[in-house]
């Protein structure tokens, strides 16, 4: 059960290791979706994976009826895995699997629980991250661990690069796991209740910088947020994306946050704590480019302000 490219890639490889004591008996996935110039119909990155391999896709609009419920018992399942499917799953269909379900999620639980475990590891400055194995239970992301492995998050790494990361990982994981419940070998650890943080679905509104904030954490939330929603402020009443910067350490000055301080060798914004220096940015409608040629095209100069 999964929906994105993160949870595509775990199918791959799957059905990729043929591993004579599974076999992957159907999908459950997101209904089909208007996408592209023509927003013509197009299956999810899993429905398009299973497409591929013939592989039965379910894609209930709603999953707690009783016609999803005898659709999916029909396949008479061993294990449910879910991997970023997109839905909270209800007791029913927790139930329905004959050993458990099982969940890949993208952190190092207890930590970052919920919709957003990538860009809530980059967005609290964690210096690693990783997957967890669990069984599902009816608490958010809370059932018992069976395997974790962790990988360190680079300074470079956005949103984009550690999915492809952590599809990875979780894929290996994955395997590992399967592995030990087939030998019976799979040992529960309970998580710890009071080292637990939750991340919430990311919102388009999430992306607006605030530049009374601390520069670090603002060039965190640009890597958290690419390739979406993307970090965006305002210049002149038009919205400017940002795609990269690089933290200068504080300066004394009276500069209002937002303030431009200088263009060489790439505009500096003047942050709450630091400096934001700007290397790549997007208008709406345009390509993306370095921010020194975009300030220079608009006639931008020292003493323009960003955001409102």
């Amino acid at each position: 059960m999964g929906t994105p490219a993160l949870a595509a890639h775990i199918l791959d490889r799957i059905i990729a290791a043929a591993d004579p004591r599974f076999r992957v008996v159907a999908v459950v996935t997101r209904p089909d979706e208007p996408r592209g110039r023509g927003m013509a119909l197009s299956p999810s990155e899993v429905g398009a994976v299973a497409s591929r391999h013939g592989i039965p896709a379910l894609k209930p609009v709603l999953i707690r009826t009783p016609e999803f419920l005898a659709e999916l018992s029909s396949f008479e399942p061993d294990l449910l895995v879910v991997a970023a499917y997109g839905r909270i799953l209800p007791q029913t269909v927790l139930n329905l699997p004959r050993i458990m379900p099982l969940n890949v999620h993208a952190s190092l639980l207890p930590r970052h629980r919920g919709a957003a475990p990538i860009e809530g590891a980059i967005l609290a400055g964690e210096v690693e991250t990783g997957v967890t194995i669990m069984r599902m239970v009816a608490a958010m992301d809370a059932g018992p661990m069976i395997l974790k492995r962790a990988i360190p998050i680079a300074p470079d790494d956005t949103q984009g690069s550690l999915k492809d990361k952590l599809a990875e990982l979780g894929a290996a994981a994955l395997l590992e796991a399967l592995d030990l419940i087939a030998r019976g070998e799979a040992a529960e650890t309970p998580q710890d209740e009071s080292l637990a943080t939750y991340t919430r679905p990311i919102k388009k509104e999430d992306a607006i910088i605030d530049w009374s904030g601390d520069a670090a954490a603002i060039e965190r939330m640009i890597r958290a947020y690419d390739p979406w929603p993307v970090a965006r402020t305002t210049l002149n009443g038009e919205t400017l994306m940002i795609w990269r910067g690089r933290v200068e350490p504080a300066r004394a000055g009276a500069e209002s946050p937002g303030t431009v301080l200088s263009l060489k060798p790439a505009p500096a914004v003047q942050c709450g704590i630091g400096r934001l220096v700007l290397l790549e940015v997007q208008a709406p409608g345009r390509k993306r480019m370095k921010a020194l040629d975009f300030f220079n095209g608009r006639r931008i100069g020292a003493g323009a302000r960003l955001g409102s």
